[in-house]
C-alpha cells in the first residue's frame, strides 16, 4: 500500500505521470467488456499481470521454457484505484517499476494510460513476495535479482 501511496502523491505534487523505466501495450478484446461496453474491472488484474510478466521476461528473470514454479514470487496484495474506463479500440499501455525492495517482498507500482492521449486510467500497485514454490515458503530475494532490480531501476540499497 506505501507504493500506492507513494505513487499517487507524486503525481498530485509533482502534477505529472510516474516516470516508469519500462511499459507495456494491452490489447483490449471484445472478451474484455463487460455489457456496458467498458472493460471489466477483473481485466485490469489480467492487464497488470501481463505487463509484470513481460517486465520479468525483459529483465531477464524470466526466459523461455521456465516452469512458473521456478519464478519465485507471488503476490501477497494488490490495490487498484480505477479513474477512467477502458473502452474497445483504445490505445492502452502499461509503465511499471519495482519501488521498493524489501528483504523478502518488493512493492511494484502501476500506471494503466491511454498510449494517444496520456490519460490516466487506472493507478494500481502489487506487494511481491520472493517465494520458494518447491517447498511452500516465503525467502529471501536472491541476490541476483536484487541486483538486476536494483541496477535497472536505480534503487538506492
Amino acid at each position: 500500500m506505501q507504493g500506492n501511496l507513494a505513487l499517487q502523491s507524486s503525481m498530485l505534487y509533482n502534477q505529472g505521470m510516474p516516470v516508469f523505466n519500462f511499459s507495456h501495450p494491452i490489447e483490449v478484446r471484445y472478451g474484455d467488456l463487460d455489457p456496458q461496453g467498458h472493460v471489466n474491472n477483473a481485466r485490469f488484474l489480467t492487464y497488470i499481470e501481463q505487463a509484470r510478466l513481460q517486465y520479468l521476461v525483459h529483465l531477464g528473470l524470466l526466459g523461455k521454457g521456465q516452469s512458473f514454479l521456478d519464478v519465485g514470487i507471488i503476490i501477497a496484495d494488490v490495490h487498484i484505484t480505477f479513474l477512467k474506463p477502458i473502452l474497445f479500440g483504445q490505445t492502452v499501455r502499461v509503465g511499471l517499476g519495482i519501488t521498493r525492495l524489501g528483504n523478502k517482498s518488493m512493492n511494484m507500482d502501476y500506471r494503466l494510460f491511454d498510449a494517444e492521449t496520456n490519460t490516466d486510467l487506472a493507478l494500481a500497485s502489487t506487494v511481491l513476495v520472493s517465494f520458494d514454490y518447491h517447498h511452500n515458503r516465503s525467502i529471501a530475494i536472491p541476490d541476483s535479482w536484487r541486483n538486476t532490480i536494483t541496477e535497472f531501476e536505480n534503487i538506492s540499497r
